[in-house]
């Protein structure tokens, strides 16, 4: 449940398929776990690109019956969580922009630490600024950009960015892809049966039309992609280690993608093993916060040979707490989004595993809710290092304040969220869950939040410069 801690966005893109509006449509509600504030489409027909979007969820904001009859062949999706930019529908994605290249949408993943340095150098340069998102960075350097081509355009301004991202831009021509030099915001290739190319942030978003995951998009690399055929380059001259942000593994991506060569439940798993083996309990259940800690606390059951149990369900129709004005009322949230079944923790002595603590304040309410269910013990642990250290490449942690582990010890967090023991998995058992021996094809993580450093060179004047309202892109 990570505290109520919510990353970037989710993008889509199809060219080359009849049925493109539709398929983005599925593509994209396929994605809606990584940004519930907007959602929008934009589809090509002929040479026009019109662009459907509004506040709130995939369902609210597209009617899927106006998208399944929407004429043409490509198609790019988006779903919004803010972190550059407040919530407002001019901020919401796909852009559409008009430039002496023809007219472009673009969607975003991700955050830009030079943003604000970009802009202010393209307003004193004339450009003007329809919204506060840094996603409008890229279609302004593209339009002012003295390159002759859209292409060479488009590859001299994505290597002026610096940060973590993931972009889909679709013109008349074709669609293209961009992952930031590091690699910190995923992307990732499909094919439909038909032979149509997809790009999405997560492959899940290939299962819902029946596409299968060929490859991650490498980092720095920019992709062509038209009818069945497929170009791809670099953007960046110098390879850059890999840092695909750890967090996507342990938290944001959905159990049933795959990145890294890897399926993210697997690795999930393997990472609760290792935390029973660094820090065993003696306890009657093992119990997962839904959902994403559940794969998690099934390892660390196998492991201590204790038996795994549902002891907190959620409801599935409350959505959205994360957007609640205040703290009083996103803690309320917790109490009507999750509850615990007596029947499995009335008087046991209880291990709960949740996959991060970053502030504490969801933690606590589910201890309380535990043992108001008659859980006699409630010993915490968590699948990941402390965190503490702000990300400013797509997550909402860009306030050190707001840190537990940073401004506390782990015996103050334990009294705070009132459990009877408090663990986390250590940095080695990180790596070793993320990048096991043979299993890893690709390897190199970002672990800054955990205090391993950050992969991109960061000077204090751009950490302040850098605009983070709620959560990721």
């Amino acid at each position: 449940m990570a505290d109520e801690m919510h990353d970037e966005c989710g993008v889509f893109g199809i060219f080359g398929d009849n049925q493109a509006a539709l398929k983005a449509y599925w593509g994209t509600f396929s994605l809606q776990h990584r940004g519930q504030e907007s959602a929008g489409l934009a589809v090509l027909n002929d040479e026009a690109i019109s662009v459907h979007k509004d506040m709130g969820l995939v369902t609210e904001a597209l009617k899927i019956e106006q998208e399944g009859e929407r004429p043409g062949n490509a198609a790019i999706g988006h779903v919004r969580y803010s972190t550059t930019g407040e919530s407002s529908i001019v901020n919401a994605q796909p852009l559409l922009m008009k430039t002496r290249f023809g007219l472009l949408a673009l969607g975003q993943n991700g955050n830009l630490i030079n943003a604000a340095d970009l802009r202010h150098r393209l307003e004193n340069e004339g450009a003007i600024f329809q919204g506060t998102t840094d996603s409008e960075v890229l279609a302004h350097l593209i339009a002012r950009s003295h390159r002759d081509s859209f292409y060479d355009a488009l590859g001299a301004s994505l290597a002026q960015l610096e940060g973590g991202f993931a972009f889909t831009i679709l013109t008349r021509d074709a669609l293209y892809g961009a992952r930031d030099a590091h690699g910190i915001r995923p992307l990732a290739l499909g094919q439909t049966e038909e032979g149509a190319y997809i790009l999405a942030s997560e492959s899940c978003a290939f299962d819902v039309i029946g596409a299968h995951y060929l490859r991650d998009i490498e980092p720095g690399e920019l992709i062509t992609v038209k009818a069945h055929i497929i170009d791809t380059d670099r953007f960046v001259e110098e390879i850059a280690p890999r840092a695909l942000c750890s967090f996507e593994m342990i938290y944001f991506a959905r159990p049933d993608s795959h990145m890294e060569g890897q399926s993210t439940h697997i690795v999930r798993r393997r990472l609760g093993e290792i935390l029973a083996s660094e820090a065993p309990a003696e306890a009657d259940v093992i119990v997962g916060v839904p959902d994403s800690s559940i794969p998690a606390a099934m390892g660390y059951a196998h492991a201590a040979h204790l038996p795994f149990d549902l002891g907190l369900v959620k409801n599935r129709y409350v959505a959205r707490t994360f957007i609640a004005p205040n703290q009083a009322l996103r803690e309320s949230g917790v109490q009507l989004k999750l509850s615990a079944v007596r029947e499995v923790v009335e008087g046991k002595r209880i291990v709960l595993v949740d996959d991060s603590l970053i502030r504490g304040t969801t933690s606590r309410h589910l201890v309380q809710m535990l043992r108001h269910a008659g859980a006699t013990e409630v010993h915490m642990r968590i699948a990941s290092p402390p965190y503490t250290e702000p990300c400013y490449y797509g997550i909402d942690t860009s306030r050190a304040t707001e840190l537990a582990a940073r401004n506390m010890s782990v015996e103050q967090i334990r009294k705070m969220v009132g459990a009877d023991s408090l663990a986390y998995l250590s940095i080695d058992g990180l790596r070793q869950g993320l990048s096991p021996q043979g299993l890893s094809q690709q390897g190199g993580w970002c672990m800054a939040c955990f205090g391993a450093g950050y992969p991109v060179a960061l000077h204090n004047e751009r950490i302040s410069s850098v605009s983070v309202t709620k959560g990721g892109r």
